[in-house]
């Protein structure tokens, strides 16, 4: 691999708990489709790491419970490119965003605002204008 791939801040993601698998990716490929195991498998035990805080674990477990295998593994497949290298790296990396979304603090809570009278008046009135011009099409009165 070439280097640490960072998850946010100073955490990354620990190499020695990575697990690799390699196999034939479908698709074209060229003279060593059939030869070489060019699709990249990366397998993170999310439930078991000791390389993420507490906090961080328990908000990826709940926000990526429907992607986990295995009582909390994470899995993901890169078979983009031709090269196993360039495989492993986009699985990698999109683990390490994976993780970065899943670990993200929530948003602040949204707080509710007063409406503006005028807003309220304007909406009222456009309403009452487009009434007008909605009756004045009845023909009703017309000679």
């Amino acid at each position: 691999m070439s280097g640490p791939y960072y998850i946010r801040g100073a955490v990354s993601l620990p190499e020695a708990e990575l697990t690799w698998r390699f196999s034939r990716a479908s698709g074209p490929g060229g003279q060593h489709v059939n030869t070489s195991d060019s699709q990249a498998e990366v397998r993170f035990d999310l439930a078991r790491t000791q390389a993420l805080p507490e906090v961080w674990k328990r908000r990826a477990l709940e926000r990526l419970g429907n992607r986990l295998v295995d009582g909390g593994v994470l899995v993901v497949r890169a078979s983009e490119h031709r090269s196993q290298w360039r495989n492993r790296e986009t699985a990698a990396v999109r683990m390490a965003s994976l993780l970065a979304e899943a670990t993200a603090p929530p948003p602040p809570p949204r707080r509710k605002k007063k409406i503006p009278r005028g807003v309220n008046e304007r909406r009222l009135r456009q309403k009452k204008q487009r009434g007008e011009v909605k009756r004045g099409r009845s023909g009703c009165g017309w000679d």
